[in-house]
C-alpha cells in the first residue's frame, strides 16, 4: 500500500509539474506524428478544380462544397465533399486527432470529422462528428450535443482512439464530451479526416464549410 501510493505521488507531481510547464494534460504521454505535407489528401468533387473548393493560406485549411457537388469519383457512391484524409494508417495502439475548427454561419447537415474504418460488417466509420443548425453532434442524432453554437468561432477538437478497446473519447475545448465504445476493428485500417461532408439527414444547406488550424495527430503502444 506504501509503495502504492508513493508511485501515484509521484505520477501526481509529474502531471503537475508538465501543467506547470505548459504541457497540454491531453497530450501528454501521447507522442506527436511527424506528417509531412503530402499526408493531407484532398477529396473533392471529381468534376471541379481544387482551388474551387479548398484553400490553405495563413495556416488555415478552407474547405466548402454545395449540395448540389458530385462525388470524389465517378464512380464513388458517397455524397458530396471536401475532406482532408489524413494518410496516416493505423490498426493497433491509441491515437489522437487534434485541432481547431471554424464553422460558417449557415453550414448544416455536414460531417466535419471522421474517423474511418470499422468492423466491416457494420459500417464505413467509428465517428462523425457533424453540424447541425450551430451545434456539434454524435452523427445526426440532434439529441447527442458534444456543443452548442459553435458558429463563426474557433473551437478545439480532441479525439482519442483505442483501437484495442474500442473506446473513442471527444474534447471539445478541453472538456470531455462524448465517450462511448464503437464499432473500431483491428482487422480494418482507420485513419482521420476532416472538412465538409453532406449528410441526408435533417435538411442539409446548400453551401457547407469549415476551416481549420494546427491539426495534429499523436499516438502510443
Amino acid at each position: 500500500m506504501a509503495y502504492f501510493i508513493s508511485l501515484l505521488l509521484v505520477v501526481t507531481a509529474a502531471a503537475v509539474i508538465g501543467t506547470a510547464r505548459g504541457e497540454d494534460p491531453l497530450t501528454v504521454g501521447f507522442t506527436p506524428v511527424r506528417l509531412t505535407e503530402s499526408q493531407f489528401v484532398v477529396q473533392k468533387p471529381f468534376n471541379v478544380p481544387l482551388n474551387e473548393r479548398y484553400e490553405f493560406a495563413g495556416g488555415v485549411r478552407r474547405m466548402w462544397v454545395y449540395s448540389t457537388d458530385k462525388p470524389i469519383s465517378s464512380t464513388h457512391r458517397g455524397g458530396a465533399r471536401t475532406e482532408i484524409k489524413i494518410n496516416e494508417i493505423y490498426r493497433s495502439g491509441v491515437w489522437q486527432f487534434e485541432g481547431e475548427v471554424y464553422v460558417p454561419a449557415g453550414t448544416t447537415g455536414a460531417s466535419v470529422m471522421q474517423i474511418f474504418g470499422a468492423a466491416p460488417a457494420q459500417q464505413a466509420t467509428t465517428l462523425m462528428l457533424h453540424v447541425y443548425d450551430g451545434n456539434l453532434t454524435f452523427y445526426h442524432d440532434l439529441r447527442r450535443v458534444l456543443a452548442e453554437n459553435i458558429y463563426d468561432r474557433w473551437i478545439r477538437l480532441n479525439v482519442i482512439h483505442d483501437v484495442a478497446d474500442r473506446s473513442i473519447v471527444v474534447y471539445v475545448d478541453g472538456d470531455e464530451r462524448l465517450r462511448y465504445r464503437g464499432p473500431g476493428s483491428s482487422s480494418a485500417p482507420h485513419y482521420f479526416k476532416f472538412g465538409v461532408y453532406k449528410q441526408s439527414h435533417h435538411q442539409p444547406s446548400y453551401l457547407m464549410e469549415s476551416r481549420w488550424r494546427n491539426v495534429a495527430v499523436f499516438t502510443k503502444p
